[in-house]
């Protein structure tokens, strides 16, 4: 008593365990902290109550991806084509997105999949590349490039990166062409192409693809590779990208907005 006041002692236990619940709440619960996503909303905090089920959560995080890319070796070096558009679900998030990422003056690497996790991971990889190019005097290998990234991703399966690429380039063995994926996946091949739209493009090259092609044969099969990929693909548009890479490094040969290559092919078959 002070004053003719009361002054009393405020329990201030529930602040060490906010969401602690006594005993006869977790029997109502049946089953406590487990089933709390099932629980009655009265039951809980009001924190806690305005959250949906993690199940909602996760379905309404679940984006579709879309995009094609491919590139293939052939005798006088690598072509790497690609689209520019970037979906988010059901909508066109943009028309502009560059797909290719220029690892050094030999390396391209392609995106498809998340693009920040690409962007990341790739522009992590060219940073590793440089620092063995400083530390062994000469440049790095497509295949060892390729594993370096391989090992990144390895170590972070399961954490909800989306990346598929390719790394492309030219070392002291000629052309080289790596798969790369967030899963760990590392495969070598002549051929690849990756994305929603890649067995559009699949359906082109696969008609169309020999090693011994000339220059000009292997730039416009790329070209129209991802031309047919982005006309019957919804998720695949935007500027049809073509790259080159050789002994004396890569180059952008066009940059083509795919609805004038859609006139282009068809004025031609008429």
């Amino acid at each position: 008593r002070d004053g003719g006041r009361h002054i009393g002692a405020m329990d201030l236990s529930f602040m060490d365990q906010p969401f602690g619940f006594r005993d006869d709440e977790e029997e109502v619960l049946g089953g406590g902290l487990d089933m709390l996503d099932s629980a009655r909303p009265d039951q809980l905090g009001p924190e806690r109550a305005l959250m949906p089920p993690m199940g909602a959560v996760k379905d309404h995080m679940k984006i579709v991806h879309g995009t094609t890319t491919l590139g293939f070796k052939y005798k006088d070096g690598v072509v790497i084509a690609v689209d520019s558009r970037a979906s988010a679900g059901a909508y066109i998030a943009s028309q502009n997105v560059k797909k290719v990422i220029e690892i050094n003056d030999f390396l391209l690497g392609t995106m498809a999949g998340g693009a920040a996790d690409c962007q990341f991971w790739q522009r992590y990889l060219g940073m590793r590349c440089r620092l063995f190019e400083l530390n062994h005097k000469e440049r790095i290998s497509v295949a060892a490039a390729s594993k370096l990234l391989q090992n990144i991703l390895y170590g972070y399966r399961g954490y909800g990166l989306s990346i598929g690429t390719m790394i492309a380039g030219w070392d002291h063995k000629g052309p080289g062409l790596y798969y790369c994926d967030s899963e760990g996946t590392r495969l070598t091949g002549n051929l690849f192409s990756v994305g929603s739209g890649s067995l559009f493009a699949y359906g082109i090259l696969d008609s169309g693809y020999s090693y011994d092609m000339t220059y000009d044969q292997a730039v416009e099969l790329g070209r129209r590779a991802i031309y047919h990929a982005t006309h019957n693909d919804a998720y695949s548009g935007g500027t049809v990208r073509v790259y080159h890479i050789d002994g004396k490094g890569w180059r952008r040969i066009s940059e083509t907005d795919s609805t004038q290559l859609h006139y282009h092919y068809n004025n031609n078959q008429a």
